[in-house]
């Protein structure tokens, strides 16, 4: 029985990779919704896959994030997993398809979940912009504020996995990946020129697919006039081979199988390890007692 893996909305939820890829769960509106019926839509799900774990920004509003947290509370089910790794809707979706192809495979639902944050490293992603007067996830200084206001201004913006932001042109880049990956870019209201003639060679990608523009994109961004993109690990071996490759352990607390120091579902840590006792000498403790 594979484990549901949830976006918060369509946009989020890409088009599968493979034939194994699983559907994603979309739980649009879960925040809107009448509460007795969001918490009967997730039982549901539990009942049916056995472990769900939901794909959420950072960035999510309040409300959405409040509203998973209450689900998980009144189920009182240890088997709902939130992920919120720092990455654009692009990111995320790119995210969230991964873990849908490592689903199809024979990893514990803790191995999964747990994955999803080591995955996150591997992400390169970022956009171009035709303003950053509202970009509020990425440092922004007061001269690149001010070249925004002049016409024709573009940006290309690493948002991870370290932040970076300089005026694009030709021959001007963001650091890229240092293995081989494939590019996926999203087109608001910009012209994709500078991601596919000069993002793309100096990242050395191995292929360039498009997709439509998530709908949380532009509030993230903080703009329409936005070409969003991310260079990611595409095929279903070496993904299972990067995850299968860490150790794993046993949740001390909920009792699955891990990868990392946390379990993503109960959010235990592993307990301290007490230090080794001092070992004796043959000769006996250094200081002791005088016999007598």
């Amino acid at each position: 029985m594979p484990t549901a893996i949830a976006v918060t909305g369509a946009g989020l939820a890409l088009p599968a990779q493979d034939e194994r890829t699983v559907p994603a769960v979309v739980l649009d509106d879960i925040d809107s919704r009448p509460l007795d019926e969001a918490v009967v839509t997730v039982q549901q799900l539990l009942d049916g896959y056995g472990h769900l774990v939901v794909v959420c920004a950072k960035a999510a509003p309040a409300a959405v994030v409040q509203r998973l947290h209450m689900i998980r509370s009144l189920l009182e089910s240890d088997r709902i997993a939130l992920l919120q790794p720092d990455l654009p809707p692009l990111g995320l979706a790119v995210l969230a398809r991964q873990l849908r192809q490592l689903a199809s495979c024979d990893l514990g639902p803790g191995v999964l979940a747990s994955a999803g944050r080591l995955l996150t490293h591997y992400i390169h992603a970022g956009a171009l912009l035709g303003t950053v007067a509202r970009l509020d996830h990425v440092p922004v200084t007061l001269t690149s504020h001010a070249r925004s206001w002049v016409p024709g201004s573009q940006f290309a913006v690493l948002a991870h996995p370290q932040p970076q932001l300089v005026k694009a042109g030709p021959g001007v880049t963001v650091p890229g990946p240092e293995f081989g990956t494939w590019l996926l870019l999203a087109k608001g209201q910009l012209p994709a020129e500078w991601v596919t003639e000069t993002l793309a060679p100096a990242w050395r990608t191995q292929g360039l697919r498009e997709t439509p523009l998530p709908a949380e994109s532009t509030r993230w961004w903080g703009t329409n006039k936005v070409v969003e993109f991310c260079a990611y690990l595409p095929d279903l071996s070496v993904l299972y081979q990067l995850v299968t490759s860490v150790r794993q352990s046993v949740c001390h607390w909920c009792g699955i199988d891990v990868i990392g120091d946390r379990c993503v579902f109960c959010s235990a840590t592993p307990p301290p390890v007490p230090e080794p006792a001092r070992a004796l000498t043959a000769s006996g403790p250094r200081h002791a007692l005088p016999a007598g």
